[in-house]
C-alpha cells in the first residue's frame, strides 16, 4: 500500500510509504538517488518510506544542529556532525538518515553516539525503531518544542530525562533558542547564555 501526503506547502514532510519492499529495493532507490540530500529513504523489514521534509522541518533540525554544535565548542566537547549520514544493515533489515547525527571523539564510527529526530509531521515509519534495531545509543526526537531523549537499554529505548552522553546540556534550556527565525541571532543569545553559567 502507498500513502501519498499531497499537501504541498513549505510546512508539511511529503512522505511515500511502500510495503512489500525488499533490501535490494532499498540498496537501488539510495543509488538512484545519490548524494542528493532533498530526500531521506527509511527501510524497516520490508517497508519503505521516502520522504521530503519540509523548509521547517529543515530549518528546524539545522538549528538544533547548530546550538548543540556552539554548546560543544563553548564546552569544550569533541563532537563531530555526521548530517544525514545513511545507517543501514541488511542482516537488521533496517536503514535511516537521520535528520542530525553526531559521534562523540575523533574514532571512526560504525554508528552515531546520537541521532537528533524532528517530528514535525505523523505518519510514516517509526524512525525510534530503526535506530533500536542499529543499536544507537541515544536518540533525541523534537516533538512539539520539547526534545525527547531515548537511551538504548538492551532491546528497547527508554526515555530519559538528559542525555547521559552529553549530560550538562540542558536540553530545555536549549529548546528555548529554537523559536528565534534568526538562526544566527539563535546562536549567538545561546553561547551568551553559556558563557554566563
Amino acid at each position: 500500500m502507498t500513502t501519498l501526503n499531497t499537501d504541498l506547502s513549505s510546512s508539511v514532510d511529503h512522505r511515500i510509504v511502500l510495503r512489500g519492499a525488499t533490501w535490494a529495493d532499498y540498496e537501488r532507490l539510495l543509488e538512484i538517488r545519490g548524494e542528493w540530500a532533498g530526500l531521506r529513504i527509511t527501510y524497516l523489514e520490508g517497508t519503505l518510506e521516502l520522504m521530503s521534509p519540509s523548509l521547517d522541518h529543515e530549518v528546524l533540525k539545522t538549528l538544533i544542529g547548530r546550538l548543540v554544535e556552539a554548546w560543544a565548542d563553548e564546552t569544550d566537547v569533541e563532537l563531530n556532525g555526521c548530517g544525514s549520514w545513511t545507517i543501514r544493515s541488511r542482516p537488521k533489515a533496517r536503514g535511516v538518515e537521520p535528520d542530525e547525527c553526531y559521534v562523540l571523539g575523533a574514532e571512526p564510527p560504525e554508528r552515531p553516539d546520537f541521532a537528533i529526530e524532528v517530528q514535525w509531521s505523523r505518519g510514516g515509519i517509526d524512525k525510534l525503531e530503526v535506530h533500536r534495531g542499529l543499536g544507537v545509543p541515544e536518540v533525541w526526537i523534537w516533538i512539539d518544542g520539547r526534545i525527547h531523549v531515548h537511551a538504548l537499554r538492551g532491546e528497547h529505548y527508554v526515555e530519559i530525562p538528559h542525555s547521559e552522553l552529553l549530560p550538562t546540556l540542558d536540553l530545555a534550556k536549549l529548546a528555548t533558542f529554537l523559536t528565534d527565525t534568526n538562526q544566527s541571532r539563535a546562536v549567538r543569545a545561546w553561547r551568551e547564555s553559556l558563557r554566563r553559567e
